[in-house]
């Protein structure tokens, strides 16, 4: 962790403090401090935090800042110690005190890392200076620190800290250092237009972007005169490129939809789907890419409904699923939305009577929706911790080495994130100073892509099917 601040405060509730403790976690008050939610009060738990800063939209994030971590150490009626990785790596330590019989003292110490009050000064508006040239060969990271995709994008820069650390200990790439710098789009395109810009003029050759697809395109338009190669490492529905320079790697969602549609129909005993999306290029061409897959599989889609992003109350879309007799639920939501979703159809108890299928079903995903509400979704993806490739258990084990027992779970769009820096570092060893374009090409060259981690192809993914259960996502199969 870098070097921190520490920030403290003090509240009074008008309760005991077992009754106090008990409201952690539970997301039944508006006080910024019980916000949280988490399954249970237990260390290991993940847990999501609203942050207590007021300011308008533009400068706080249209979907407000959360803190997403994991409970690491917990004193019943007494002390919760939060690790948080989002927006920024940090602690906060809560101590929970007698104020006399029915009373509370709360005192919360928050530790603050160069980097997060960085983020925070950003994200109020003030600009800062761009870092001087050190001579390394620079690369961007533009991820979703903040908002609803901020779930999903966990783990992806520690990622790519990673490979970075690894291309480094090998001697860099021809001869020079590789540097990352990180920005955060927080689920908002205009944002991620503005930071894409920040990070080429901050001197970054490439960017590999892990964002929805309607931030990649902002960041597309916003840099498209400059010599910047772009990377869309995680899944997306394709579609055309944009040139050499821009590159889209990560699962597509027809393969997806074709490697599962089958199975998930003989398992439901019915043909009949219903979509659930976004207002946006992602779930639209997730959808188009479905009809087309399911048609020709004999599949009937029933019903479809697309909600605006940030979306956190789904009752008209559960009961308009409910109401169509659908026996499969096909979900391209992402992030906090995806989470919303699928708790809220468990509640209902859709997973009675429908079969599940979630696009973006990945680990830090599968945390936040929790086992029960997550059991018996199903998901395609290229890589899961439950992975068999080769050299798997050895990216587990130095990645915990790194970043320690708490730190989010590796998942497919991260991992991508680590395998196309890894390619990169790789292609252009020789070249580090061509043009955009010449980089891509020397991207995209085969270049004898084996089945081990670091070595697998990232444009035609092979996918793992995999089905939520009381432990985790589990492969179950493969595509054929």
């Amino acid at each position: 962790m870098d070097s921190t601040a520490t920030l403290s405060a003090e509240s009074v509730v008008d309760l005991p403090v077992a009754d106090t403790f008990a409201l952690f976690g539970s997301g039944r008050s508006e006080a910024w401090l019980f916000d949280a939610r988490c399954e249970r009060v237990a260390a290991g738990s993940v847990v999501s935090m609203r942050l207590p800063i007021d300011g308008d939209d533009r400068r706080c994030g249209r979907h407000g800042v959360e803190l997403l971590g994991r409970i690491s150490a917990v004193r019943a009626n007494s002390r919760i110690v939060v690790e948080h990785d989002q927006p920024w790596r940090g602690r906060i330590r809560l101590a929970f005190d007698a104020d006399g019989a029915h009373r509370t003292r709360i005192r919360v110490r928050a530790d603050v890392t160069a980097s997060g009050i960085d983020w925070l000064i950003r994200r109020g508006g003030v600009a800062l200076p761009d870092p001087a040239p050190t001579g390394a060969l620079r690369i961007g990271l533009l991820t979703t620190k903040s908002g609803p995709g901020a779930v999903y994008a966990s783990a992806t820069q520690y990622l790519a800290e990673l490979a970075v650390a690894e291309v480094e200990a090998l001697g860099g790439v021809g001869g020079r250092r590789l540097e990352l710098l990180v920005a955060d789009d927080a689920t908002d395109p205009a944002l991620a237009a503005a930071e894409g810009a920040r990070l080429v003029r901050a001197g970054c050759r490439a960017i590999f972007a892990c964002t929805t697809s309607s931030s990649f395109d902002a960041l597309r338009y916003a840099v498209r005169h400059d010599d910047v190669l772009l990377v869309h490492s995680v899944i997306n529905e394709g579609g055309a490129s944009g040139g050499e320079s821009v590159i889209r790697f990560g699962e597509r969602p027809g393969d997806q939809v074709a490697a599962l549609a089958r199975p998930l129909m003989r398992a439901a005993g019915g043909r009949r789907w219903f979509l659930v999306g976004q207002r946006y290029s992602w779930s639209f061409g997730a959808h188009h890419a479905a009809r087309r897959v399911l048609g020709g599989a004999g599949g009937t889609v029933v019903g479809e409904a697309c909600v605006p992003l940030g979306t956190t109350d789904f009752a008209g879309v559960v009961d308009r699923v409910a109401a169509s007799g659908a026996d499969i639920v096909m979900s391209s939501l992402v992030g906090a939305d995806e989470v919303a979703f699928q708790r809220q159809c468990a509640a209902a108890g859709l997973r009675a009577s429908t079969k599940a299928l979630s696009l973006v079903m990945d680990e830090s995903t599968w945390e936040h929706v929790g086992a029960a509400a997550a059991d018996g979704v199903v998901t395609a993806l290229g890589y899961f911790q439950d992975d068999p490739a080769a050299g798997n258990a050895d990216l587990l084990r130095r990645y915990r080495d790194r970043f320690g027992p708490w730190a989010p779970p590796i998942s497919s769009l991260s991992e991508t994130v680590y395998e196309a820096v890894l390619r990169y570092a790789r292609a252009v060893r020789h070249d580090p100073d061509a043009d955009a374009a010449h980089q891509g090409r020397a991207l995209l060259r085969p270049a004898g892509a084996g089945s081990a981690i670091g070595e697998r192809d990232l444009l035609g993914r092979h996918l793992y099917l995999a089905e939520a259960g009381p432990e985790g996502l589990r492969v179950v199969d493969e595509a054929g």
